[in-house]
């Protein structure tokens, strides 16, 4: 459902917000509380909130799952601004930027598998990826071809203030290394695209889950020797099931049933730390959005990066 109408009686700014999926299965619970604090964060400050189908993995997309998940929040009463963005169909704008990059000398060829990196890193990276030791920056072996395209790391900390997790510093060299923006299998890495598509599409306030606060600093850094504007972060915490394992399709997420309206929308801004009164959780859909949007204090978000719901997750 798109709508240009930001939030009633609130004058309008330049916050621009999104919500940007991947379409890997159906929309769960955890996929949920991002779109709500993303679309509320947006629509309290009066501004835009657009919807990204993240869909530049071919490899992890299901067939039907975009569609399903934009069906699941029309069914819910969100309200989008525009059309909807697919990645898929930027390859270009991608192509545009990584040759901005190459003319700059900010990326190179690389020629390492994943077992020459295995052997050679210097240590386990900061998301679970080991840190690239750095084999090609001075140019390919004889005889060796291209396989990817790195970025090259700073040897300097990079440091922004998250508006829930406080904070954060990271120094690339050392936590994640040259990081790869084209990959081997000719797909572009998703730390370009999501750089390329905020600045495309104007968003200066990023409200996502948790899991991305490490890539974080990758995409400052990106946006910066691309000379694009760096957006505001808040990272929410991650809705976790009772053996702590984030919600996602491999962890057997159940997908969210639409139909369960108001008292699923209220649970999700409850996990982001907001009471809901009674008579609120029972309201119609537009009653709800209307007293969340005026309620809405990003201040009340737990500083946590995930939080356990327990064994009975919201329907």
């Amino acid at each position: 459902m798109t709508s240009s109408i930001a939030a009633a009686g609130k004058r309008p700014t330049a916050r621009c917000g999104r919500f940007a999926p991947s379409p890997t299965g159906c929309l769960h619970f955890g996929s949920l509380v991002a779109a709500v604090g993303s679309f509320l964060d947006a629509r309290a400050n009066a501004g835009r909130w657009l919807l990204r189908i993240e869909d530049i993995d071919q490899q992890r997309t299901v067939p039907g799952a975009a569609g399903a998940i934009l069906r699941a929040l029309a069914g819910l009463a969100f309200e989008w601004d525009g059309e909807v963005l697919y990645q898929s169909r930027r390859l270009d704008a991608y192509r545009a930027a990584l040759s901005q990059l190459r003319d700059s000398g900010d990326v190179y060829p690389c020629t390492c598998s994943r077992r020459e990196i295995a052997a050679y890193a210097p240590a386990m990276g900061v998301d679970g990826a080991l840190v690239y030791p750095g084999t090609c920056r001075s140019g390919l072996p004889p005889g060796r071809s291209a396989r990817s395209w790195r970025m090259v790391a700073p040897a300097q900390e990079i440091s922004f203030d998250d508006r829930v997790q406080g904070t954060q510093r990271q120094n690339l060299a050392t936590v994640v290394g040259d990081f790869v923006l084209l990959r081997a299998d000719g797909q572009f890495a998703y730390q370009l695209a999501v750089v390329v598509d905020d600045a495309a599409q104007g968003i200066d306030s990023v409200v996502r889950g948790a899991d991305l606060l490490d890539s974080t600093p990758r995409q400052i850094w990106l946006a910066q020797r691309l000379q694009l504007p760096v957006p505001a972060y808040a990272h929410l915490p991650l809705v976790s099931n009772a053996a702590g394992e984030k919600l996602s399709k491999q962890t057997h997420a159940k997908a969210i049933d639409p139909a369960a309206g108001t008292p699923l929308l209220a649970a999700a801004l409850e996990f982001l730390g907001h009471v809901v009164p009674a008579d609120v959780r029972h309201a119609p859909l537009p009653d709800f959005w209307r007293w969340a949007i005026a309620n809405w204090s990003i201040s009340r978000v737990p500083a946590r990066r995930s939080v356990i719901v327990g064994h009975r997750l919201p329907p």
